[in-house]
């Protein structure tokens, strides 16, 4: 594959899957000293919404630019429906971009706003006229035609920005933050029509965000990047359920670790005993491949509040702790509980009583889980920390 920089002979179709819309192929992108992609390959079926996810400077944005054409890669291949188009400008690739700060021309209306790119193409005026109604009550904006941007809402400006987008019926629709500059109620009530309008569509939506239960709300699939390369890959349940690395673990919500070295096999499973002493039996699909030393994960919300005296189910693992802190928050109840050595375990409790019968600060209290509920990764040597990322 050629670089960027290096002469490329007239793209040309290649060997793929029908519904594979964009196929990255060890794309590299250096700015100077500055490797913000680094060697990533990644393939993202037609038809889904798919995100790239992480924090600030993970390289997904770029990721992003280089797919749209805004930035060729230092190294590596682009394909768009089985086409290369590494090198290619933005306008010889079917593709349509929303941005955060939507664009939209102040001085025309909404018609004209969303109608700006089928005039560049010269289409016929019953047709502009078709399309844009249709889009615009696609994205719920029936009747605004005539209002400016200015007489608009954030979330309705979001809108007509998408409808603008969409008019061109793009084969790939590229979304970076679009929904950053929204107040919360009103980026959760988007995050449902982003989906619903994607899915009516039909066409690729590849969005860029930092927000974990965004990606996770609208996804079909993510991809989680940090460093400039991708973590992990997978539907949003598999990701959060079964992360494959400590980053993974931390940034797609809030886990507890246990640090853990594998002493036996038994006969459904690996021994392991934990930091604090007790011994437990990890099921077999969990340990596969896993090495000697390892770290226990498990989600807040996996964990039960029990009695001391509370009986541990078989297949169940429990640790002792002292609730520190308890945040009542609507739908739940969070918990600091500080179990052995000092370790910070986090915890979530539906609100489903409403009586008022809860565990109070002080309390001692046993901590269950079902083991089934565990992730397992291998333990990288770093010093393991509690969930508000205190070394311990």
């Amino acid at each position: 594959m050629a670089t960027a920089g290096e002469t490329r002979p007239a793209a040309q179709s290649v060997a793929h899957d029908d519904r594979v819309d964009v196929r990255l192929e060890r794309v590299t992108k250096a700015f100077g000293d500055m490797v913000a992609v680094n060697d990533i390959s990644l393939t993202i079926p037609g038809g889904t919404f798919f995100s790239l996810l992480g924090p600030s400077g993970c390289g997904k944005t770029t990721t992003l630019t280089m797919i749209g054409g805004f930035e060729d890669p230092t190294a590596g291949g682009i394909y768009l429906g089985g086409v290369e188009v590494t090198g290619q400008p933005p306008y010889k690739r079917d593709v349509n971009t929303v941005f955060q700060s939507y664009a939209l021309f102040p001085h025309l209306d909404v018609f004209e706003n969303v109608a700006f790119g089928l005039r560049r193409k010269k289409v016929s005026k019953d047709e502009i006229r078709s399309r844009v109604i249709e889009i615009l009550t696609l994205v719920d904006l029936p009747g605004y035609e005539k209002r400016k941007p200015g007489q608009l809402s954030g979330g309705q400006q979001q809108r007509v920005a998408l409808a603008r987008a969409l008019v061109n019926k793009p084969k790939l629709l590229l979304l970076d933050e679009p929904l950053g500059a929204l107040d919360l109620k009103l980026r959760k009530q988007m995050q449902l029509e982003l989906k619903r309008i994607q899915t009516e569509v039909g066409i690729t939506f590849l969005y860029v965000t930092h927000d974990q239960e965004e990606a996770m709300v609208m996804s079909d699939q993510l991809a989680v990047m940090s460093g400039g390369q991708i973590e992990q890959i997978g539907p949003p349940q598999e990701v959060y359920d079964r992360p494959s690395t400590r980053f993974v673990a931390g940034f797609l919500g809030a886990s507890n670790m246990i640090a853990g070295e594998v002493v036996g096999q038994e006969q459904d499973g690996s021994a392991v005993r934990l930091e604090h002493g007790d011994t437990v039996t990890l099921p077999a699909d969990k340990m596969a491949g896993r090495a000697r030393l390892v770290l226990i994960g498990v989600r807040p919300e996996k964990i039960t509040v029990a009695p001391l005296d509370q009986q541990v189910p078989d297949g169940w693992a429990a640790i002792e702790g002292t609730i520190k802190i308890t945040a009542y928050i609507g739908v739940s109840y969070q918990y600091s509980v500080e179990g052995p050595g000092g370790r910070t375990f986090t915890v979530y409790t539906q609100n489903v009583s409403g009586d008022g019968g809860q565990p109070a600060n002080g309390d001692r209290v046993k901590l269950m889980w079902d083991l089934r509920h565990t992730f397992v990764i291998d333990s990288d040597g770093a010093p393991v920390v509690d969930t508000e990322g205190e070394e311990l």
